[in-house]
């Protein structure tokens, strides 16, 4: 075992032994990173804890030799891990099934007051339990304990904190774990590792200033039998909360059965941004191409890396066309809500896909305006003339709307001439640069514009398929 609280004679005994190989398996803190650690033959790192660790820690590790196997353990992994796991770059199996007899915690996310304070910790200690109190500033925690300690004169305190004496924090928690204390005024040195089955209630202080894994490593101390656990996520009072910090919030607050650190860590994932798999950032977003055209780019070099064949995908149209088409703010009001319909919208491939986003849509926000109903009238354009090899369409003006055709498209004269006849004095036919659809729009609304270019595809689409 290495850390700072093995003495220095036996630290130099494992060095030795982890430098000629007599150690098989070293168990350490970051004292592990230090210049002094030499293996001699490392095959397998397993970083437990994962979370505890910045990116140069872990690059670091990796670099003690090239060809070793990572093994990451976290309950919440960081947004740039869990986003290598889902585009390939590294493999992930998730653990699902809690231990027997546990109960959620219970979760309350409210204002600070004494009288909150005061309630929880009597409710706790009159069943015989202890209280984890998080206060995260060394600073001033010797004063809040006080103020508890005036709150529940009964009450039998221990302060902890990373800057006190190794063994002085040890005493604090001893006496902790053996029930000599009841309250434990704490920073987040408590977050991870912790297992005393008689703590089931967690008091956090200012919690909207605390990170998403964090709060969710720091509830995992209480509810560890099968009492029921209550933890009070607190913020101060008449505080506005910054967009973030509700988010944060209110996902701890969903989150609560046993298991769902994946879900925790995926809602993270979509507050903080992923990260940048080749530089140090753990979270962020990618401005320069954007996060979904990067992940395709990740996605495609992964499976090159693999050697596996590529999907040639068929470029869609470029759209030209003079409508109202969008989600307004009346329709949906949450941005998120409507950035995710954009999305699943404009990654649709078949008419299918459409259909179903258009029932989900009149389903959740009832009847569809127009502008909605024109934007998933180009979403079927556009799978449509995806499909038959269009290069563009576009309205030239308002009596005049080009379909243009990339090289190499052909449709049979007989063909041509069913379509056109079709259509009659709407539809005119070019082919002297290339095949070139130019449908007539005079005195046509949006809706039946649409709804025209829409059925001159589909008959077009059956006249090639046939």
């Amino acid at each position: 075992m290495l850390s700072r609280f093995i003495t220095k004679a036996n630290q130099k005994v494992a060095l030795n032994g982890i430098k000629d190989g007599s150690i098989d398996i070293v168990i350490g803190t970051h004292r592990l990173l230090s210049k002094d650690i030499k293996f001699k033959d490392l095959g397998l790192l397993v970083i437990d804890e994962e979370q505890r660790f910045g990116v140069k820690h872990k690059e670091k590790l990796k670099e003690l030799r090239h060809q070793v196997d990572v093994l990451t353990l976290s309950a919440t992994p960081i947004p740039r891990t869990l986003h290598m796991s889902l585009v390939g770059v590294r493999d992930m199996s998730v653990i699902e099934t809690p231990p027997e007899e546990r109960y959620p915690v219970q979760t309350y996310v409210v204002e600070h007051s004494q009288e909150l304070v005061q309630d929880a910790i009597y409710r706790e200690l009159n069943r015989g339990g202890q209280v984890f109190y998080v206060y995260n500033r060394v600073q001033g925690i010797t004063k809040k304990a006080a103020l508890i300690q005036k709150l529940i004169p009964e009450a039998i305190l221990g302060v902890g904190h990373g800057q006190m004496p190794e063994k002085e924090l040890e005493q604090v928690m001893l006496d902790f774990i053996e029930g000599k204390s009841n309250v434990l005024v704490c920073t987040t040195i408590v977050e991870n590792g912790l297992d005393i089955q008689n703590a089931n209630t967690l008091i956090v202080d200012e919690a909207d200033r605390m990170g998403l894994s964090q709060l969710y490593q720091i509830r995992g101390r209480v509810g560890r039998t099968n009492r029921m656990a209550y933890a009070y996520l607190t913020y101060r009072k008449d505080k506005v909360l910054s967009q973030e910090a509700e988010k944060r919030l209110a996902a701890i607050r969903e989150f609560t059965e046993l298991g769902s650190g994946f879900k925790i860590a995926m809602r993270d994932l979509e507050i903080r941004g992923a990260g940048n798999i080749l530089g140090s950032e753990q979270h962020g977003h990618m401005l320069s191409v954007g996060f979904d055209l990067y992940c395709r780019l990740l996605e495609d070099a992964v499976r090159r890396l693999k050697g596996e064949q590529l999907d040639v995908e068929e470029e869609p149209p470029s759209m030209e066309l003079a409508v109202d088409a969008y989600l307004s703010d009346n329709y949906i009001s949450d941005p998120v809500e409507k950035i995710d319909c954009y999305r699943r919208l404009t990654n649709a491939v078949e008419d299918k896909t459409i259909d179903n986003i258009a029932q989900n849509l009149e389903d959740r926000f009832g009847k569809r305006p127009k502008e909605v109903d024109n934007l998933l009238a180009l979403a079927r354009l556009k799978v449509l003339g995806t499909s038959l090899g269009v290069s563009r369409i576009r309205q030239v003006n308002t009596e005049l709307v080009e379909i243009r055709f990339k090289d190499g498209v052909e449709i049979g004269g007989e063909k041509l001439m069913q379509i056109a006849q079709e259509f009659g004095r709407r539809l005119g036919i070019s082919v002297v640069q290339g095949l070139l659809l130019q449908v007539k729009i005079k005195r046509l609304d949006q809706r039946n514009m649409l709804e025209l270019l829409e059925n001159v595809l589909y008959k077009a689409k059956a006249l090639v398929v046939d």
